[in-house]
């Protein structure tokens, strides 16, 4: 058999320098290699006639070359190659820039393969940079060629030259990972072709049967895990918190009434926190709908009956509001809360711990400061992670492990439509509050392009002049070497296109795409050159907490009209007199992301405003989102679009929602099989749990790794 632990940089062509970028996208071993599956192909095997081709579209003929290749300096660090190609039905004029070695690959007379985007205009066809090949050669055409997730440090072909050679490495050695009954029952394909075929198909058919089998394993482990760990839960012995210590005294002290929805997910926790138990419970609910008062009651029942709780926050400054609103409500039923945080002093630090462990503080509240060993709870009993997909398995394993079986509650503002979700946490019960406070104003949300700047700024100054403050959120803090090395890249190759679709015109002007503005280049834009009456400020995330937390305070106090900002302020942050959000370079963001933004504004009695601010030349998917935010309040309807939009990627994986990222499945083309797979799951458990047959042998094992990954 062979090791598919090896080293990467073993792989023939790979070697150190090679596997230091490919550890850049998680391939540490020859496994991860041969596990990092094409995000989509190009079929390059079937050829067009040039008088058949069409604008735009990436197409491979077979042609001569008829002309010298010519070199052409176009300005400073720009050449354009150039040549003319011909077959029975017409003529082609290929380029290529910066690439002279083409000069010498190309031969007069000789007839080649190439493949390329096409430019059409009247009756002259250009192809842009193609790739190519002798005819009879099937290195970058003739097949249906692997496109790959990379960085700009790693070609395709460095990529697929290193694949093809793994698949050399383990041909005829590959073990196979699934039963043998499963296989036949299911008519799915064996490993070692289906990895092949993934990787380099033959033609269409056989790549789906191949991604049939491997959606089909990825999907049945992770299932048969969260099956497993919540089996392992409910055998557990948990904590039952006193039948007589009611919810309805808080809830009856409020300024505010609560939602059926609150009402609804509240009595559910109750019944899990009286149960013997432990609860494990996810708490889904929209931007604004009212979690944090939740946990407060939750935390209320938990003290009263006894026990200590954690509340963990994924930064300081939602961390210090929590303490600042659970202190307001529960302070007056002599519920004593505590703030820990990173920046706090060695001399509070001690005194918070001292009272911590003599159980003179009930609530403690920080943020990844509770994970410290020094951290030592009398008696926890309940621990609540909100936005729980901040933290990651072993950090939220870690806050719960300073109790005997607390009972655990994650919150989160990400939406994920319910049928998913109840597929994809297993392990976990789900509550969802799908309801905002009736006095929520609906935020009526823009997209617009740079053209309406002028008017935006209107806008604002109106808004401000009303009495309220703005939130201008941009992508960066400071151009960082690699960041301007990748926005370099970035701007050359834009230019490069849009010199290619304008040599036609002779239209060589630079692309109007700039780069993004630093947080303290905006600072410096709205301050002196369009807001200089108002006072401006800004915050981000690597500014020391404590300047952190006093430009908030003066935000909250209204002491600052417009506060710049990176996404540190997406989670939490709760502003009532804040009313305009605008987004800068709002097409760099996921959809999921902008709806958590627009969350920080319609917090108040006023109506509030979210403006987009997107490039009039981002792609159709990046108009389409523009077009959803503008379309639409419902964050769960946003998910499902994010969804389709974006496939699975990171909406659920590691750094989302705890759970291992997909390496092949996608969950919205996927959801038939999921539904499918998890049938399976349960049919599998229920006749052998634990999986102990031996006929099961080869799925314990794949769920004993991926138990590791997503058990909280």
């Amino acid at each position: 058999m062979v090791d598919l632990k090896q080293n990467v940089q073993y792989v023939k062509t790979v070697g150190p320098a090679k596997a230091t970028y490919l550890n850049k996208l998680n391939i540490y071993t020859l496994e991860d290699l041969l596990t990092y599956f094409p995000r989509e192909y190009e079929d390059r095997s079937k050829v067009k006639k040039i008088a058949d081709i069409i604008d735009k579209e990436e197409v491979t003929i077979e042609a001569t070359v008829v002309s010298e290749v010519t070199i052409n300096r176009i300005r400073k660090n720009m050449t354009l190659i150039k040549t003319i190609v011909e077959d029975e039905t017409g003529r082609c004029t290929i380029t290529w820039f910066n690439q002279t070695y083409i000069k010498n690959q190309l031969k007069r007379g000789q007839k080649y393969r190439f493949f390329g985007k096409v430019s059409k205009e009247l009756n002259k066809v250009q192809i842009n940079s193609p790739v190519f090949d002798e005819i009879g050669k099937q290195k970058n055409t003739g097949r249906v060629m692997p496109i790959y997730p990379s960085t700009y440090q790693l070609s395709q072909t460095a990529i697929r030259q290193a694949v093809q050679n793994a698949l050399v490495m383990v041909k005829g050695k590959l073990e196979e990972t699934l039963p043998e009954y499963l296989i036949e029952q299911y008519d799915l394909e064996n490993l070692e072709e289906s990895i092949h075929q993934i990787h380099f198909p033959e033609n269409i058919e056989k790549r789906m049967k191949a991604r049939k089998r491997l959606v089909f394993e990825e999907l049945l482990t992770l299932q048969l895990a969260l099956l497993e760990l919540k089996g392992k839960t409910r055998q557990k012995t948990g904590i039952s918190f006193g039948k007589n210590i009611k919810m309805s005294d808080v809830i009856n002290t409020l300024p505010f009434p609560l939602t059926k929805a609150q009402l609804k997910v509240l009595e559910e926790i109750d019944n899990d926190m009286e149960s013997s138990k432990p609860m494990n419970r996810l708490l889904q609910g929209d931007v604004g709908s009212g979690k944090t008062v939740v946990a407060m009651i939750s935390s209320y029942k938990a003290v009263k009956s006894g026990y200590q709780v954690a509340i963990m926050a994924p930064t300081a400054i939602l961390a210090t509001q929590h303490f600042e609103e659970f202190q307001k409500i529960l302070e007056p039923f002599d519920v004593h809360c505590a703030l820990l945080l990173g920046a706090t002093t060695a001399k509070q630090k001690r005194e918070i711990l001292e009272k911590l462990e003599n159980g003179e503080i009930d609530i403690l509240i920080g943020t990844h400061a509770l994970l410290t060993e020094n951290v030592i709870f009398k008696k926890l009993g309940l621990v609540v992670t909100d936005e729980q997909h901040r933290f990651g398995v072993r950090q939220r394993a870690a806050i719960n492990a300073k109790g005997d079986n607390p009972d655990v509650l994650v919150m989160t503002a990400t939406p994920i439509p319910r049928t998913l979700a109840l597929i994809l946490y297993g392990d976990l019960d789900i509550s969802i509050i799908d309801e905002l406070p009736p006095n929520r104003k609906p935020i009526e949300t823009f997209a617009v392009t740079k053209k309406m700047e002028e008017r935006v700024n209107r806008f604002i100054r109106k808004n401000i002049n009303e009495g309220r403050q703005i939130y201008v959120v941009c992508p960066l803090v400071e151009e960082k070497e690699e960041t301007q090395k990748e926005s370099e890249k970035l701007n050359k190759k834009e230019e490069i296109t849009h010199i290619q679709e304008s040599l036609f015109s002779n239209n060589m002007t630079k692309s109007s795409n700039a780069d993004l503005k630093a947080v303290k280049e905006w600072v410096q834009i709205y301050q002196n050159q369009i807001f200089p009456e108002y006072k401006v400020a800004c915050i981000y995330g690597k500014m020391k907490t404590k300047e952190k937390e006093q430009i908030m305070q003066e935000f909250k106090e209204g002491k600052i009209d417009i506060l710049i900002s990176t996404t540190v302020i997406e989670v939490g942050v709760n502003v009532p007199n804040a009313s305009v959000m605008v987004v800068e370079n709002a097409d760099r963001f996921g959809l999921a992301q902008l709806h958590q933004l627009r969350g920080r504004v319609g917090r108040g009695q006023y109506q509030s405003y979210c403006i987009l601010k997107y490039d009039s030349h981002t792609s159709q998917v990046g108009r389409q989102r523009m077009q959803i935010m503008q379309e639409t309040n419902d964050g769960f309807v946003i998910a499902e679009k994010d969804l389709e939009l974006r496939g699975t990627g990171e909406l659920f994986g590691t750094r989302q929602h705890g759970l291992p990222e997909f390496k092949i499945a996608n969950l919205f083309i996927d959801m038939p099989m999921l539904k499918s797979v998890q049938a399976i799951a349960i049919k599998i458990e229920e006749e052998d749990r634990g999986l102990k047959q031996e006929k099961n042998q080869k799925l314990r094992q794949l769920v004993a790794g991926k138990e590791k990954m997503v058990s909280l």
